[in-house]
């Protein structure tokens, strides 16, 4: 990991405010709500108990980017953004009041009205559970269902197209059992290509959450899900986000691909609107 001081508007909104009510100290998050840490108040700013210091000038410019996180580096503040040269889109970390998201060429990788990140992962993982054996989650992201996964699951094994996307989960403080937890495998390259190298029936269970159908529409193809099929044990089942099922353009989405799945084999495809998505039985 790189810095251990991750901000976003949230903190630096809460130190404002606390300098501006004449207090000396503050209990903040110094990591996004992993843990919680206590900082001195100055007249020129703040100072971490490791040393790092930020001015309130910085302080503010944190404050007013409700998009971007900030990791703290040697007194200065930096992005969490990558413009990632294999796909030719920005990469950022986007702050919740909860667990941060991803944003990739506009799009959030999670839903964050009504929910967050950490919610929206529960509801995922609670379509298929109970979570075991081997465990396949097709697009890593943050990492977020893999972590989930990995919990009561002997393996998973997860797949990640973007390089930029990998440097932002690795600034990520959630996402850090992403690179630690052995039970955890990681594989770079583009699911199309990585699924057909499995082996049949490979995997108890499958988290299929890819972008959006207008970045990624190979991963709503028939030949796609016929792949998911095979490498599926008997019994297992398939969790598939496609989006908020009652909208315009997530339900055609999610008919086309209800009709792709049952046409590749799988016996019962099931509707699950809270978690966004279908779950496929095989």
């Amino acid at each position: 990991m790189t810095s251990s001081i991750v901000l976003s508007f949230i903190q630096a909104r809460a130190l404002l405010e606390a300098h501006k009510a004449g207090r000396a100290t503050l209990d903040i998050t110094p990591d996004l709500g992993v843990s919680q840490t206590s900082v001195t108040l100055t007249e020129t700013g703040v100072t971490f108990p490791g040393g790092e210091a930020l001015s309130w000038q910085q302080l503010e410019g944190i404050a007013q980017a409700e998009v971007n996180c900030f990791r703290v580096e040697g007194g200065e503040i930096v992005p969490i953004r990558v413009f990632s040269e294999a796909t030719n889109r920005m990469c950022s970390l986007m702050p919740t009041h909860g667990w941060p998201t991803m944003l990739i060429a506009g799009f959030t990788m999670h839903r964050i009205v009504d929910v967050d990140p950490s919610e929206d992962t529960r509801k995922k993982i609670a379509t298929i559970t109970p979570i075991q054996g081997t465990v396949l989650d097709t697009a890593t992201g943050l990492g977020y269902t893999a972590i989930a996964a990995a919990r009561t699951a002997q393996e998973v094994i997860t797949i990640e197209l973007d390089p930029g996307a990998q440097e932002i989960a690795r600034q990520n403080p959630w996402s850090r059992d992403l690179f630690t937890n052995p039970r955890i495998k990681q594989r770079m390259g583009d699911a199309y290509e990585v699924v057909p190298t499995f082996a049949d029936n490979q995997f108890d269970r499958i988290i299929h959450d890819p972008p959006v159908f207008s970045l990624a529409g190979e991963l709503y193809s028939a030949q796609f899900y016929r792949e998911l099929y095979r490498i599926l044990k008997r019994g297992g089942r398939l969790f598939h986000y496609i989006g908020n099922l009652e909208s315009k353009s997530s339900g055609t989405v999610a008919r086309g691909a209800l009709k792709r799945l049952q046409e590749a084999g799988f016996k019962r495809v099931v509707r699950r609107p809270e978690a966004f998505g279908v779950v496929a039985y095989k």
